[in-house]
């Protein structure tokens, strides 16, 4: 990680079947070029229906390497 940048973004993903699939969903459709980076969880919650977990949704920070 020596002397690279990157680029952050800032994105929510969502899935109506986990909090897993809910990050794969966020890092395919906003960072798809992205050979290198890293990602953080900000945070995670979900949408009530019917009393049960409906949609989960989960805050992304993604870096992105610039590359050269």
């Amino acid at each position: 990680m020596a002397n690279s940048v990157y680029r952050k973004i800032e994105v929510v993903g969502t899935s109506p079947d986990s909090i897993s699939d809910a990050i794969a969903n966020a890092l395919s459709k906003a960072a798809p070029e992205a050979k290198e980076g890293w990602f953080e969880v900000s945070e995670i919650r979900g949408h009530i229906t019917g009393g049960k977990a409906g949609i989960y949704q989960v805050g992304l920070k993604i870096g992105i390497k610039i590359e050269p």
